[in-house]
């Protein structure tokens, strides 16, 4: 049986072991295990029960990632959407008005219609439209992206009325706590230990403890709270309303998170081929399809490819092994709910950090001296995490690709997918003006 899995998971191929892949999905659940807390938060803002919602995430979280890691064999972990969450519960169910059955309902129809996308193959004609240079401007975005989250929750940056940003309080505890966990898992990494990411986060976290910088309070939940909001979809309602604009939001913005996710976490893997072609990319599509029809018939919004992902790459991991690694420790969070929240913000906002300063190298795959590649990419760069949007990003991306290829009269036949997508990221911006 070992030897089976071994090849169905192709270890050596990819040259991994059992040790470095289960060292790789326990990474990436600590570093997106805040999920378990903040979209439950976010969800009761529309009404909806957090002890519910938080079963629900966990239970959406834990089978989409083992589906993607059996099905498609990524080291790919799902969870339900930031920023989808909001624009669910903030947009949808608080702006409008719709009550949040009928933004469930919303949430399952655009899965369906994802499905129905892949299926047919158009997602993935999408995927080969991307133009090559925009691949490594995505990864770099996303890098900085993911760096400037962990600033964030680390204290190190603060918000400024005047300069947008501004330097943290360094003699704060919690900040001083934050820069020992960055200073270890700089070391760990420059002796090449194999989970340095894993081994600072729980240093980080020992430390935190130690000095009264983490506070732990238990939760009440039990699974069968479930119930109140698992298959409570009001699809009555949403046709009555008529809200395809909101099933348009949910499955364009998942589209082009998913896809810029998919493309950076397979880019640091190095699991995309010398044609920038991703292998198996129908089923990775197909997963997220299915688990976004998941989320919506058990209480949850859009469940999307995670992008703290690329901290379980960096700890080695490669195959699907990672990913159902991840998926049970969601599962057994259902089990330990109570006893969750152990890791504090402080200890996983260093790898955040780190991963994104190893993924901005990408940056240096980009013709930079060539306008036509150099501007699309650095507008990617720049917008995705000046706008905390990856859709937003590569819609500029594209935008930018578009128009400066029509201006120097390089358009072509073949590209004309390329063009389609623009003109819908330029419809985003002029008419979905809320996202």
């Amino acid at each position: 049986m070992r030897d089976r899995l071994e090849a169905f998971f192709a270890f050596r191929h990819f040259g991994t072991t059992w040790r470095t892949e289960c060292i790789a999905g326990l990474t990436t659940f600590v570093t997106m295990a805040y999920i378990i807390f903040v979209n439950p938060v976010i969800l009761a803002d529309a009404g909806m029960p957090i002890s519910a919602t938080t079963v629900a995430t966990c239970l959406c979280a834990g089978v989409a990632s083992i589906l993607m890691g059996v099905f498609a064999r990524y080291p790919i972990a799902l969870a339900p959407g930031m920023g989808l969450n909001a624009y669910f519960t903030y947009t949808v169910v608080r702006g409008l008005g719709i009550a949040w059955p009928t933004a469930l309902a919303a949430v399952f129809t655009s899965g369906v219609l994802f499905f129905l996308l892949t299926v047919s193959g158009i997602r993935q004609k999408i995927v080969k439209a991307i133009p090559d240079s925009l691949y490594a401007a995505v990864a770099t975005g996303i890098g900085l992206f993911i760096a400037l989250v962990g600033l964030k929750n680390s204290g190190l940056i603060l918000p400024s009325n005047e300069t947008l940003v501004k330097l943290g309080d360094l003699h704060s505890p919690a900040v001083l706590v934050s820069l020992f966990g960055l200073a270890l898992m700089s070391i760990l990494l420059l002796w090449r230990v194999r989970a340095a990411m894993l081994l600072g986060i729980l240093g980080t976290a020992v430390m935190a403890w130690a000095t009264g910088q983490a506070h732990w309070k238990p939760m009440a939940t039990v699974l069968s709270d479930l119930r109140l909001t698992a298959f409570h979809l009001d699809f009555r309602s949403l046709f009555k309303v008529g809200l395809l604009e909101i099933v348009f939001v949910f499955t364009f913005v998942d589209l082009f998170d998913n896809l810029g996710t998919l493309v950076a976490v397979t880019r640091q893997a190095g699991l995309m081929t010398e044609t920038h072609e991703i292998p198996r990319v129908s089923r990775i599509l197909a997963v997220d399809a299915i688990s976004t029809m998941l989320g919506g018939l058990i209480g949850t919004s859009t469940v999307t490819s995670y992008i703290e992902s690329t901290a379980g790459i960096v700890s080695g991991g490669k195959t699907g092994l990672t990913a159902i690694v991840t998926g049970l420790l969601f599962l057994l969070s259902l089990l330990l709910l109570p006893a969750a929240g152990v890791l504090p913000a402080s200890a996983t906002s260093p790898a955040l950090i780190l991963v994104g300063g190893l993924m901005a190298s990408h940056a240096a795959e980009v013709e930079w001296s060539e306008p036509v590649v150099s501007i699309p990419a650095f507008l990617t760069i720049l917008t995705i995490p000046m706008t905390f949007s990856i859709a937003t990003g590569l819609s500029f991306g594209l935008i930018a690709c578009a128009l400066l290829k029509l201006i120097r009269g390089d358009a072509k036949r073949g590209d004309w997918l390329l063009y389609v997508l623009a003109l819908i990221c330029g419809m985003r911006f002029i008419y979905l003006k809320q996202i």
